[in-house]
């Protein structure tokens, strides 16, 4: 927690007084930032991230450039991973198993799904090793520590935006026009990123204390990828619907679903929306007040 103290004429007189002859006093025209930590739970300080929002661009800048700097393909490879797994899945999914996929084409079908998935699959994985990778500065300069994770989260919106165009193109080779609830996709967007955040930060707070977690999560979100059903096939009639009640407590389910609906022209399915939605809100408030707490001893841990 940052506070400003300004400096009245009378508190500069008292402040100069007080002054060793080798320290100069402090102008009444200037402000003093005192850093403090505030006991107990605390949830996200709105004014100091408003405050530091030049800095939050500058992280997602550079998180950008390392990402690609001295790479052959460039940012090729935001459109390669999803376009590869794409033709993996249908290849084995669409063909060999033959999964449902609607009256959509299955490459269209899975790519849809795939898209916003990376975009949350690498959020996580980028997002969880964040903090421990920038050491240098929690350990060096005083900044809202939830920058870091939320830098990282922010480079993984580019690459969704590039491979985004990508979609577009097989929309029009395969001529599925996309509906007036297109309009909702920076909702759905949103939605998306506020659950990569909870969970992302989360992540990025147990890497500080346990550094097994390193190793979990590229496990844990291979086994999501699976435990999200809809990404790979329809599970409107695939499954029983005992499963089709469960599985929007997954924040990956209902929102992942919803966004190829709205992409694809299709009915919104507004019980897994709502249910994935609420889940995604409570892992932003747990991950957060979680991180808070923690975040003024990452600079002893690291």
């Amino acid at each position: 927690m940052s506070t400003e103290l300004e400096i009245t004429p009378d508190l500069a007189e008292s402040n100069a007084a007080a002054q060793s002859p080798d320290r100069p006093a402090i102008s009444a025209d200037q402000h003093i930032t005192i850093i403090e930590a505030r006991p107990g739970w605390k949830f996200i300080d709105f004014a100091e991230i408003w405050r530091y929002r030049e800095l939050l661009y500058f992280l997602i800048w550079r998180d950008v450039k390392v990402r690609y700097k001295q790479t052959v393909l460039g940012a090729m490879w935001a459109i390669l991973q999803p376009v590869a797994t794409m033709v993996v899945f249908s290849l084995f999914f669409g063909r060999l198993a033959e999964l449902p996929a609607g009256s959509v084409p299955y490459p269209l079908f899975v790519f849809a799904g795939l898209l916003p998935w990376t975009f949350f699959s690498n959020a996580l994985t980028q997002a969880g090793g964040s903090v421990v990778g920038s050491q240098n500065l929690v350990t060096k300069v005083y900044f809202p520590r939830l920058f870091i994770p939320l830098g990282a989260i922010g480079a993984g919106l580019v690459d969704y935006a590039i491979a985004f165009g990508v979609l577009v193109v097989m929309m029009l080779y395969y001529q599925v026009m996309p509906g007036v609830n297109m309009l909702l996709m920076p909702l759905l967007t949103l939605d998306l990123v506020a659950a990569a955040l909870g969970v992302g930060v989360l992540l990025s707070a147990l890497t500080v204390a346990y550094r097994d977690f390193r190793h979990v999560v590229p496990f844990m979100v291979q086994l999501w990828m699976f435990a999200t059903p809809c990404i790979y096939m329809s599970t409107e009639n695939a499954l029983n619907p005992r499963w089709n009640a469960i599985l929007p407590l997954n924040p990956a389910y209902g929102i992942i679903l919803n966004i190829r609906a709205v992409m694809l022209n299709k009915p919104l399915d507004l019980y897994s929306l709502g249910i994935s939605t609420a889940v995604a809100i409570v892992c932003l408030v747990a991950g957060c007040m979680y991180f808070r707490r923690v975040e003024q001893s990452f600079a002893d841990i690291i």
